[in-house]
């Protein structure tokens, strides 16, 4: 069993940047790959980022370039620093976690087993 917590959302003008931490409990953190999903009112959940034990990243077409996603497995957290914001990534944004080793996985939101209870960012215009 997995819990997820993430923090490190807020209000942020459009151009700033925002870093999301999840801390995850349990001893296996580091087998795990943590995905970063996101949904806006009215829309579905999208995926955002995803990072595998590995070391893989994988990122949706809307946020890459803009965004790096990292963990640090001895402190069992996964990071999403996201720059350059825009008005569009306004959204609770969800962490995941998956014992996934296939990267066409990485966007699925049914390959994950764990899910945090999200963080709102607001980007303002």
């Amino acid at each position: 069993q997995v819990s997820l917590v993430e923090s490190g959302g807020g209000l942020v003008q459009a151009g700033g940047s925002l870093r999301l931490s999840c801390v995850a409990s349990g001893r296996t953190f580091s087998r795990y790959a943590m995905g970063w999903f996101r949904q806006a009112p009215g829309k579905e959940r999208e995926f955002v980022a995803a990072l595998s034990s590995g070391g893989i990243e994988y990122y949706a077409v809307s946020v890459k370039g803009r965004s790096t996603i990292s963990r640090d497995n001895a402190k069992n957290t996964v990071y999403l620093e996201m720059n350059s914001l825009k008005p569009e990534d306004t959204a609770v944004y969800y962490c995941a976690a998956g014992m996934m080793y296939n990267t066409s996985n990485f966007p699925r939101s049914r390959a994950y087993d764990y899910w945090g209870q999200g963080t709102q960012v607001t980007v303002s215009s």
